[in-house]
């Protein structure tokens, strides 16, 4: 689906998103190209909805490398939280932007509270989910037809994937890196990242 052939994953930016819900899933993801052993050739990049550049939650500035018209077709979206999701919640060319991109994309990922604008946009309705712990009644109030899961630290629902508070992006990040390649590829991207787990 990429101009390159391979596996093209991409990480939204936007104003407020939280810092760990992108940057945590890209170090995972970018460790997972280099040490991908299949004909996958996965490749993460970072846009936002017009290439320019956004200020994250706590005040960390990145300048992404496309927009959200140039970034080509997906095999993995990345959708993080943070207080930026509770204008996109209610932004309709943002949900209609999503609809599209879900029709197109293999697997759509939320980090946090991303799980609330994937409820928003539709792409939630009758299917388990998770986000972070605080919003629970913030995801069944925006669509109460999903099925909320407060154990999981993600829920993988084939095409759509959530996963629970920050931190739990990279638990995501690692189980999609198992998913679509090896455990013994998402070992060797634990040990990179020293990040604790099998």
């Amino acid at each position: 689906m990429s101009t390159d052939g391979g596996l093209h994953i991409g990480i939204l930016l936007f104003d407020d998103a939280d810092e760990l819900d992108a940057v945590g899933p890209f170090e995972v993801l970018a460790a997972w190209e280099e040490h991908s052993a299949s004909p996958l050739r996965p490749h993460v990049s970072t846009f936002s909805r017009d290439g320019e550049g956004v200020r994250l939650a706590k005040g960390m500035r990145i300048v992404p490398a496309r927009s959200a018209d140039d970034v080509g077709p997906l095999h993995v979206l990345v959708h993080p939280g943070g207080w930026g999701t509770r204008a996109l919640v209610a932004d309709h060319g943002h949900l209609e932007w999503l609809r599209q991109v879900h029709t197109q994309t293999p697997v759509v990922a939320s980090v946090c509270t991303g799980a609330l604008v994937l409820a928003a946009a539709g792409l939630l309705a009758g299917r388990p989910a998770t986000t972070h712990r605080d919003h629970y009644d913030d995801l069944a109030q925006i669509d109460p037809s999903t099925v909320i899961d407060t154990e999981a630290r993600f829920v993988d629902d084939g095409d759509v994937v959530t996963s629970a508070g920050a931190s739990a992006g990279i638990d995501m990040a690692l189980h999609l890196v198992e998913r679509l390649e090896s455990v013994e590829v998402a070992r060797a991207v634990r040990r990179t990242l020293e990040y604790p787990g099998i």
